[in-house]
């Protein structure tokens, strides 16, 4: 009498399929202890009452105290034009105007800033009354998709104040000389907002042609 065929089997498939019954073993078996465990609820934290003064409008604002300046004005007061790219501080895509100074938004709380004076990509011009840099940006290609054009025009504007008030830069020769309109000036200046699409020569163009209006 034949004995039987026995089917042979690779050591490497052998490995294989042990490997496999062990997992699906330890996910049936820890399945119901994750399905048994509560959800831990979400702790609110502590809130706080604000005023904010943005674009020229007064908000009152009751806000939990971990929250943003950027999320105070993209999710509370929906002025969805300051962009969040990434949210480090990095790309100065959230980049807005407080208290007449440039600022990244997504690195400072709403509360810190209580009674401040806040100015967004939708303060400083519409479609039909453009910024002057606004309309430079356009006419000079100063942007690809257009993620971080608010942020950089809201820069801009900081910008040529600093220039016009004196404020040097790291490339500043003479620390007490009123700052040079230069591309080597600007593009130091504008180091903080980063354009992925690598529209910066652009940029330099239509912050430069408003410098010069302004001379």
């Amino acid at each position: 009498m034949d004995s039987p065929t026995i089917p042979l089997i690779s050591r490497r498939d052998a490995l294989i399929a042990g490997a496999a019954t062990a997992t699906a073993a330890a996910v049936s078996s820890s399945a119901p202890a994750e399905a048994a465990a509560p959800k831990a609820a979400a702790t609110p934290g502590p809130r706080a009452k604000l005023s904010l003064n943005v674009n020229g409008q007064v908000h009152s604002l009751e806000l939990d105290t971990r929250t943003t300046l950027l999320d105070a004005l993209r999710e509370h007061l929906h002025l969805a034009g300051t962009k969040k790219g990434c949210d480090h501080g990095q790309c100065g895509a959230c980049t807005v105007i407080l208290d007449g100074r440039r600022i990244n938004s997504c690195l400072t709380l709403a509360v810190m800033h209580d009674g401040a004076q806040v100015t967004t990509i939708e303060g400083l011009g519409t479609p039909q009354n453009m910024h002057p840099l606004q309309a430079a940006f356009v006419k000079h290609d100063g942007y690809q998709c257009g993620y971080c054009t608010p942020g950089q025009i809201c820069s801009a504007v900081a910008v040529l104040d600093e220039i016009k008030r004196g404020v040097p830069s790291h490339v500043s020769a003479d620390l007490t000389a009123r700052p040079l309109l230069s591309a080597e000036e600007l593009r130091e200046r504008m180091s903080g907002n980063i354009c992925r699409c690598g529209a910066y020569s652009n940029i330099v163009d239509a912050i430069t042609e408003v410098a010069g209006s302004r001379t």
